[in-house]
């Protein structure tokens, strides 16, 4: 990795080289790629300041939408083609970053749902040298979005399962209007495995947890009504990836202090600083954050809990199903609270916050037995619904527990 720890130098470009490459990926879009370069080449000529080039990245298209590409090419100058022999949003976005040898790096969807007014607001602060990567957002209060019920319940939904489960901070994951620097992604890139829909979240956690800056800028947007988005097999994929990263993250298989070390900005020192919730050993102090992502974390091993309790119960009986039940999920379930609720990585005190979530254990273990031994004395055969919602309840009494002692074990100074 190249050292690139402190400020960021602001682009400095040769007269003729391009300070920004605007990549837009397509797929079997022979009808809107020529209306959108032709828009977007024309936006970029009157009101970018810099050199620039558009690059299309042809996703194995089946219609003429390489050959529409590369007429464009012909007849714009600044226009390149990329042609990619497998499909994947992600896949030509990562190849035609990592070819490009602008300083400056964006893309946005061949549908131009967003506003180009935001183009340059968006890619400033990278050439400036200020942020990292940028992000368009359709969730700030200034945003003015025009779109279906539906997408909107859905892309709020997503974003908040993202603060949950992977302490995100930035608010709007998915929207296709994104920029980075070329420095800086030349040594995300690798690390980053999605080559669908989810690459773009994959980028920002990992570029988050690196201790990089993002800069997000309110975008006017249109919702496309002819989008080709099967949104029930995106989603899908959005949950895998989800799943598939936070388990990189708790396990600890991404190098993400060495990606601190190389690429994250120094901590502001002096007796009025505000300390970096983000940075390993530092604790959030925002209440609402850690009950929000303590509450992800629950629901999750709650979950785990029912099923392993349903799956022995019958073998076992109700108290040793329990038992074990509670045992086997104490410790992910620590492990994962110290990581995304209190923002402690590294064994520094491991041993310590696990002592305190085995007390949490113990006192959850005597909430639910006792809550099943008076089910049980009430009725010798209670049914299955009935003790579920029992443990349900008595979970919850535990839970409330369980956030007070870790809250008071791990949020130290």
């Amino acid at each position: 990795m190249t050292a690139l720890g402190g400020p960021r130098a602001a682009v400095q470009a040769r007269p003729t080289a391009a300070v920004l490459d605007v990549v837009i990926p397509v797929y079997n879009e022979e009808a809107d790629l020529g209306p959108c370069v032709r828009r977007l080449h024309a936006h970029l000529s009157a009101h970018f300041p810099y050199p620039f080039q558009i690059t299309v990245a042809d996703n194995a298209s089946v219609d003429d939408t390489l050959k529409v590409a590369d007429g464009l090419a012909a007849e714009l100058p600044g226009v390149e083609v990329l042609h990619l022999d497998a499909k994947g949003r992600g896949r030509a976005l990562s190849a035609a970053w990592s070819a490009s040898s602008a300083p400056v790096l964006a893309y946005m969807d061949v549908d131009l749902s967003t506003d180009l007014a935001a183009l340059l607001p968006l890619v400033a602060p990278l050439i400036s040298g200020h942020s990292d990567l940028a992000i368009g957002t359709r969730l700030a209060r200034t945003s003015r979005v025009v779109r279906g019920t539906k997408r909107e319940v859905i892309s709020r939904a997503y974003n908040l399962l993202l603060r949950g489960a992977l302490a995100a901070r930035f608010s709007d994951a998915q929207c296709g209007f994104k920029a980075i620097r070329a420095d800086v992604a030349a040594e995300l890139l690798p690390l980053v495995r999605d080559t669908g829909w989810f690459f773009d979240t994959e980028l920002l956690v990992l570029a988050q947890r690196a201790g990089l800056r993002i800069h997000e800028v309110p975008v006017d947007w249109v919702d496309d009504p002819d989008s080709r988005v099967d949104i029930v097999a995106t989603a899908l994929a959005d949950l895998r990836g989800v799943g598939r990263l936070g388990r990189a993250l708790l396990t600890g298989a991404l190098p993400l202090a060495d990606l601190r070390a190389q690429l994250g900005r120094a901590p502001l020192t002096g007796p009025g600083a505000r300390r970096d919730p983000a940075l390993p050993g530092q604790v959030p102090v925002g209440l609402p954050r850690q009950l929000v992502r303590f509450a992800a974390v629950g629901v999750a091993s709650t979950l785990v809990y029912l099923l392993l309790f349903v799956a022995t119960r019958g073998l076992l009986g109700a108290q040793p199903a329990n038992l074990l039940a509670l045992a086997v999920t104490a410790v992910a379930n620590t492990a994962a609270n110290r990581r995304l609720t209190f923002g402690i990585s590294g064994r520094r005190h491991a041993a310590r916050h696990h002592v305190q979530g085995l007390l949490a254990f113990a006192l959850g273990l005597a909430l639910t037995s006792g809550a099943l031994a008076v089910l049980h004395s009430v009725s010798a055969a209670p049914a299955r619904p009935v003790e579920l919602a029992v443990l349900v309840a008595a979970n919850l009494a535990a839970t409330v527990l369980r956030f007070v002692l870790l809250r008071l074990g791990m949020h130290h100074r």
